[in-house]
């Protein structure tokens, strides 16, 4: 049954946020040093450490930190900045300050979904409607070469061409929600364009398999028997029953933009939720890296959730099982 398989997927991601809870507050709990000591810095003394930490709740077990963190996640309450605490001051809300910066990488994810998945799409299905060809090959060799290529030597590559000898756009991506046109264009244009080539490439690839997959089944054999147009055979026979595994990679890759552009947001020095979690994870401020952890999963977890949806539509077997 639909609701069934739906219900159970449902189950395994909150399963599996718990699971994930888990390992990222241990992982942020064996970082070495402490809040504390990035506070009162070198020369502060054990007494004074251990009356921060006492204060920053950081002398409790760990198993009651968790809870605690667990019950304020629960209620909505992302808790406050330790790195802004100071030894007696409240510190400043993770909310008020994670709130921008998603901002930031939704928009950036957002620009760069709007470009890729259509053209990732086309791409893919036309290589897939001439197989052998020219155009085919050209495709398949470039987007080989994309995939195998990290995204910051893409960046830099950019960088160093566009920005630096041919000095068209800037070379960093910094923001400050005041931006708006062709200002705001030019300053996303680099980030975005460097994440379009990484995120592209992939579905590309993944789109001319699922549908080349399917031509080879006996339907579509009929289905060119008959005469049918190639075009037409691909775009309405093939592509409705290769949709589950190409929705698969984009929730991916989708999944991708919003917790994998550590790496492209350090060097445009955009200040998105990865750069906050790298600034974060420097000054040991383990609330905020936990929060920004938590976010970049829930997101994954839910875009998966929603490509296993979208293959459990598409296809009658998973709809209706045996």
């Amino acid at each position: 049954m639909l609701i069934r398989a739906v219900l159970h997927r449902i189950a395994t991601g909150l399963v599996t946020l718990v699971v994930v809870s888990v390992l990222i507050f241990l992982g942020t709990s064996v970082l070495p040093g402490d809040v504390a000591s990035i506070i009162l810095g070198q020369m502060a003394t054990p007494e004074s450490l251990a009356a921060l930490r006492s204060t920053l709740g950081l002398d409790q077990p760990a198993y009651v930190r968790y809870f605690l963190w667990l019950g304020d996640l629960l209620s909505g309450d992302l808790g406050v900045s330790k790195a802004g605490a100071g030894a007696g001051t409240g510190g400043t809300s993770i909310s008020e300050m994670i709130a921008p910066r998603l901002i930031n990488t939704v928009q950036l994810a957002g620009a760069v979904a709007l470009i890729a998945v259509p053209l990732s799409l086309g791409l893919g299905l036309a290589a897939a409607t001439y197989p052998g060809t020219r155009l085919d090959r050209s495709i398949t060799l470039s987007t080989l070469g994309l995939v195998s290529v990290p995204e910051f030597l893409v960046a830099t590559a950019l960088v160093l061409v566009i920005a630096v000898y041919l000095g068209w756009l800037p070379a960093t991506a910094y923001v400050s929600g005041t931006e708006t046109g062709m200002a705001l264009l030019k300053t996303l244009a680099l980030p975005t364009l460097t994440l379009v080539i990484v995120a592209s490439s992939q579905i590309i690839r993944m789109t001319r398999a699922s549908v080349l997959n399917v031509m080879s089944s006996p339907y579509i054999e009929m289905a060119v028997l008959k005469g049918l147009p190639r075009r037409r055979i691909v775009l309405h026979h093939a592509l409705p029953n290769a949709v589950g595994p190409i929705v698969n990679v984009i929730a991916l890759n989708l999944a991708y933009l919003i917790s994998g552009v550590v790496i492209v947001e350090t060097i445009f020095a955009y200040p998105g939720l990865a750069k906050l979690m790298v600034d974060a994870v420097q000054t040991r401020d383990l609330p905020l890296v936990q929060a920004c952890a938590m976010i970049f999963c829930s997101a994954y977890i839910l875009l998966v959730f929603i490509a296993d949806l979208a293959s459990i539509l598409s296809n009658p077997r998973l709809r209706y099982p045996q």
